[in-house]
C-alpha cells in the first residue's frame, strides 16, 4: 500500500512539474486563436453598412435547377410554383428533382408540374450529397452537365421571390462562379427554436456574407439557395458527406474559386420547431464540420503557403504578365488570405479548446496544486461582465493547502470556473437576437416584442447545443436523418403578408 501511495505521489508530482510549461503554451494558444480571427470584427462593421451590388445583367443565362427531395409532397409543389412565377424566361430554366427514397407522392407531384424527375432508392447512402450525385449523373447521361451554364440548388421547402433568379443572374453575369443568397424564414415566429435558426442564418449574412462579398473575398455556402457555374461539376458532384454544403465550400475555395453573395436575391425556407429534430440537425452539422476539415484542411493550409500554385483555378501567364508586379503580389496575398479565412472557418476550435482545458486546467493544474497549494483564487473568476459585477460585490477567495485533497478541490474549481464563464457568455449573448432582428426588421416577418424577449432568453441554448454536439460528434457515429417540412405557406401568402404589413 505504501508503494502504491509513493508511486502515485511521484506521478502526480511529475505531472505537476509539467504544468508551468504547458500553462504558458495554453495561454499562448488562448491568445493566438482569438488573434487569428480578430479581423472578423471588420466583417461585422462592414456588414452593418455595406454589401456588394451587382449591375443588371447583359445576358440571360441558361440554368438547371436541382432539388433533392425525400417525402416532400406537402411543400415541393409550392416551391415549383414559386419557380414558375419567376420574372425570368422559362425557356432558360429546367427543373430537375431527385425523389430520394420517397414513399409518398413527391415524384408524381413534380412530374405533373412539368419537372424532370429521377427516382432513387438506396437505403445505405442516405445523405443529400448522394442524392445530388445521383441526380447530376443522370443529368450528364441524358442532357450533358455542360449544356447548362449554371445550376441552382434548392431544398423542397424553399420559396423564391419573383425576381430571385434575375438577381442571381446579375451576379452570375458579372463573372462570379459560385453565389449564395439572402435566406429568410417562413416560420420565424413559430417558437424559440425557429427564431434561433433564423437568427443563426441572419447572423451569418450580417457577420460574414455581406462583408466578404463587398471585399471580393470568399464566403461560405449554407445548405440551399445557391448557384454555381457548370464547370464546378463538369466531372460530377462529389460532395457526399453529412454536410455537402461545407464540403463544396472547402473544396471550391481550395481549388481557387471565390464564393460571392447576392443580397438582393431572397428566398424563404422552413425551420423545424422540434427540439429533437433540431438537435439531430446540429449534431449532423458538427460531425460534417469535422469530416470536412479532415478532407480539405490540409489543402487549404498548403494553399495558404503557396497561393494558387496547387489549385485547379489558376491565373494564366498572360493575365500575370498583363498586370504590374505589385498587383500580382497583392493578388497573391489576397488569395492566401481567402484560403486562411476558409481554413479558420473550418478549424474545430471548440475541440482544441476542450482538449487544452482538460489537459492543462483540470489535470496538470490539479497535480501542480497538490505540491504547491493555492491562495486567493477568486470564486467568481473570469472576464465576463457577470464575473466582474459579482466579484465587485462578493470578493470571495479560496485557499487550497497542498496534499491529495488539493487535487479534487482544484478539479472542481476548474469545472465551476468553466461553467460560470459559459453562464456569463450566455447572459451576454441574449442581446444578439435583438441586434440581428433590428437590422433585418424590414425584411423579416414582424413579431410581438414580448415573443422576441422570451425567445431571446432561450437563444444562447442554440449556440450551446452547437458547441456540445461538436464534442459528441468526436466519438459518435452520426447518420443523416430527414428534417420534416409541414408548412403550407405559399409565395403568394408571403407577398400578401408583406403588402399588409406595409
Amino acid at each position: 500500500m505504501d508503494f502504491v501511495v509513493h508511486l502515485g505521489d511521484l506521478i502526480v508530482r511529475f505531472l505537476g512539474s509539467l504544468y508551468p510549461f504547458f500553462r504558458d503554451i495554453n495561454n499562448f494558444i488562448g491568445w493566438l486563436l482569438p488573434f487569428l480571427v480578430s479581423y472578423r470584427v471588420i466583417y461585422v462593421i462592414i456588414g452593418l453598412f455595406f454589401t456588394r451590388k451587382f449591375k443588371s445583367a447583359k445576358k440571360k443565362h441558361k440554368y438547371g435547377i436541382v432539388i433533392a427531395a425525400r417525402n416532400e409532397e406537402t411543400v415541393i409543389g409550392n416551391l415549383i410554383d414559386s419557380i414558375n412565377k419567376q420574372d425570368y424566361p422559362k425557356e432558360l430554366l429546367d427543373i430537375f428533382v431527385v425523389a430520394d427514397n420517397c414513399t409518398d407522392k413527391t415524384a408524381e407531384i413534380v412530374r405533373k408540374k412539368g419537372c424532370i424527375c429521377y427516382e432513387r432508392f438506396d437505403s445505405e447512402r442516405k445523405t443529400k450529397g448522394f442524392a445530388l450525385e445521383f441526380l447530376f449523373n443522370n443529368i450528364e447521361k441524358d442532357y450533358g452537365i455542360m449544356s447548362y451554364e449554371g445550376y441552382f440548388v434548392f431544398d423542397a421547402d424553399n420559396l423564391l421571390k419573383q425576381d430571385y433568379i434575375s438577381k442571381m443572374n446579375d451576379a452570375f453575369d458579372s463573372g462570379e462562379k459560385i453565389i449564395t443568397s439572402y435566406r429568410n424564414i417562413k416560420n420565424i415566429d413559430e417558437n424559440w427554436i425557429t427564431m434561433s435558426f433564423a437568427v443563426h442564418w441572419l447572423r451569418s449574412i450580417r457577420f460574414n456574407h455581406r462583408a466578404r462579398s463587398f471585399l471580393h473575398l470568399a464566403t461560405n455556402i449554407q445548405g440551399t439557395g445557391y448557384l454555381f457555374a457548370s464547370e464546378v461539376v463538369q466531372n460530377g458532384w462529389h460532395y457526399t458527406s453529412l454536410t455537402e454544403d461545407r464540403g463544396l465550400t472547402a473544396d471550391a475555395v481550395s481549388q481557387g474559386y471565390r464564393i460571392s453573395y447576392q443580397d438582393a436575391a431572397e428566398f424563404y425556407d422552413e425551420q423545424t420547431p422540434n427540439y429533437k429534430v433540431a438537435y439531430n440537425q446540429k449534431l449532423r452539422w458538427s460531425k460534417g464540420l469535422l469530416i470536412n476539415f479532415k478532407e480539405s484542411g490540409l489543402k487549404l493550409f498548403i494553399n495558404i503557403i503557396f497561393g494558387r500554385k496547387y489549385a485547379k483555378v489558376k491565373w494564366s501567364k498572360e493575365e500575370q504578365e498583363e498586370r504590374p508586379w505589385w498587383k500580382n503580389f497583392l493578388i497573391g496575398i489576397k488569395d492566401r488570405f481567402i484560403m486562411f479565412d476558409t481554413f479558420m472557418h473550418l478549424l474545430p476550435t471548440n475541440v482544441i479548446n476542450l482538449f487544452r482545458w482538460i489537459l492543462v486546467v483540470l489535470i496538470l493544474r490539479s497535480c501542480y496544486v497538490y505540491t504547491t497549494g493555492a491562495t486567493d483564487i477568486y470564486f467568481f473568476a473570469g472576464g465576463t461582465y457577470l464575473a466582474q459585477i459579482l466579484r465587485y460585490f462578493f470578493p470571495i477567495t479560496i485557499q487550497i493547502t497542498p496534499g491529495f485533497n488539493a487535487i479534487w478541490q482544484t478539479f472542481l474549481i476548474g469545472v465551476w470556473a468553466r461553467l460560470f464563464f459559459r453562464m456569463g457568455l450566455y447572459i451576454e449573448n441574449i442581446i444578439v437576437p435583438w441586434y440581428i432582428l433590428f437590422l433585418e426588421r424590414k425584411r423579416i416577418k414582424k413579431m410581438p416584442i414580448r415573443k422576441i424577449f422570451i425567445n431571446s432568453l432561450l437563444w444562447p441554448i442554440f449556440d450551446i447545443v452547437g458547441r456540445y454536439t461538436t464534442y459528441i460528434a468526436l466519438f459518435k457515429k452520426v447518420s443523416w436523418k430527414p428534417v420534416p417540412h409541414n408548412s403550407k405557406i405559399t409565395i403568394d401568402d408571403i407577398n400578401k403578408q408583406q403588402v399588409f404589413s406595409k
